[in-house]
Formats: C-alpha cells, sequence, structure tokens
C-alpha cells in the first residue's frame, strides 16, 4: 500500500497471511460498495462480506473511512500499473500511444465502474490527494510516452497540447464512471475509447488557428 494509508494509521502486512487476509478484506469492501452502495457501506456489512469479525476488521483498520481509503489506495494504484504497463507495450505511433492509453483507463475503470462511482461520489477532502496524485502520475507517463512522436503533432505549443488531451481523456473517463449510473450515453466502454482516442488524435494533429498562435494556445 502506499504512503498516503501509512499517514491514517493502516500499516502493510509483512507476513504472506497477512497480506492474503487483507485482499480477502478489500475484495469483500469493494463487493460491498458495488452491490450496497456507500451509504450501506459498513463495517459490519464488509466484516459478514469477509466471513470475519468485525473485530478483525477493526484490528486492521481504525474504522469505515480508512477501509473506504484502502479500497481507494488499491484502485488507482491498480490504475496507474495498468496504464503504466499498456503505454510501456503500446505499438509506436501517436495514434497507438494515445489509443493504448485510452484503453487503459477505459478498462480499468470499467472493470471497476460501480467502485469507482461510489468512491467518487463520497469523496472527502481528505482522500482528494491521494487521487490527484494519481492523475498527475498517469498523465505525465502518457507524456513521456508521446515525446517520441512529437513530429506528429501539429499544434502551436506541443507538449502543452500534449498535457491538455492528457487531462481531457482523464477527465472524461473519470466524469464518465460517476455520472453513468445517471446520465448513461449509451455506449459501451470499447466505443468510448474508439471515439475518444479518435477526438483526441484529430485535436493534436490538426493544426492550431491563426488566433489560437497569436495568443499562444
Amino acid at each position: 500500500m502506499r504512503k498516503q494509508i501509512d499517514e491514517r494509521g493502516f500499516h502493510p502486512p509483512q507476513q504472506a497471511r497477512s497480506r492474503a487476509s487483507l485482499q480477502r478484506v478489500l475484495a469483500a469492501a469493494e463487493h460491498v460498495l458495488a452491490h450496497r452502495g456507500i451509504e450501506e457501506f459498513t463495517v459490519g456489512a464488509v466484516a459478514e462480506q469477509a466471513e470475519l469479525s468485525v473485530g478483525a476488521i477493526y484490528r486492521r483498520f481504525s474504522g469505515k473511512d480508512q477501509l473506504l481509503h484502502a479500497v481507494k489506495d488499491q484502485l488507482l494504484t491498480q490504475l496507474e500499473t495498468n496504464v503504466g504497463e499498456v503505454l510501456r507495450t503500446s505499438a509506436p505511433g501517436l495514434r497507438e500511444t494515445i489509443g493504448a492509453f485510452t484503453q487503459a483507463l477505459a478498462d480499468t475503470f470499467a472493470s471497476h465502474d460501480r467502485i469507482f462511482s461510489e468512491l467518487l461520489d463520497g469523496q472527502r477532502a481528505e482522500g482528494r490527494e491521494r487521487g490527484l496524485e494519481a492523475l498527475a502520475a498517469i498523465q505525465e507517463a502518457l507524456v513521456g510516452s508521446v515525446e517520441p512522436h512529437l513530429t506528429e503533432i501539429a499544434r502551436h505549443d506541443r507538449d502543452q497540447a500534449v498535457r491538455m488531451a492528457a487531462r481531457t481523456v482523464i477527465g472524461a473517463c473519470v466524469h464518465r464512471a460517476a455520472t453513468g449510473r445517471y446520465w448513461p450515453d449509451g455506449l459501451s466502454w470499447t466505443t468510448w475509447t474508439l471515439e475518444t482516442t479518435e477526438l483526441t488524435v484529430a485535436y493534436l494533429t490538426s493544426a492550431a488557428t491563426h488566433h489560437d498562435q497569436r495568443k499562444g494556445r
């Protein structure tokens, strides 16, 4: 687990048996979030799903908020890992890199769509730092991966354009996960990925207007 969880009093287990027990608890927490929502997310509900005593949960976590933080941290770590691995192995080229990045985001959010939605809906101020850290990390991962293909970008300020594209794709994915239950777009995640990739590549490969160049955008 990451530093932010340690700062909240949770210390990751060192022994394999304890790590397996932790994963059991986190899997149960994800299940409760997915099927009952954050309103019914309690330590007791997680303990029941994990087939453990409430005391066993409290021996590892101080309470509901710390448990939610641990679930969120694990999912964000998975997001960072997935994006990094996909970008390292993507085919060369601007379109391929943007497509791989968007696909990695979509795959992670799609496999935990209800979980991310609940976590985003119930986000508290103390949990935002970890989320912003993850978003910054995956943005920089894309910036680094696109660097060999900068000559394919037609914008006036190529670095700024890549960062703009990264933030837009990330923001669109987060927004879709957070609002999909209430404002569905009728698209599958696969279709969303393809369309978002096309939009992003079209922006990056289109020349800036004379007005944009004068403004330095």
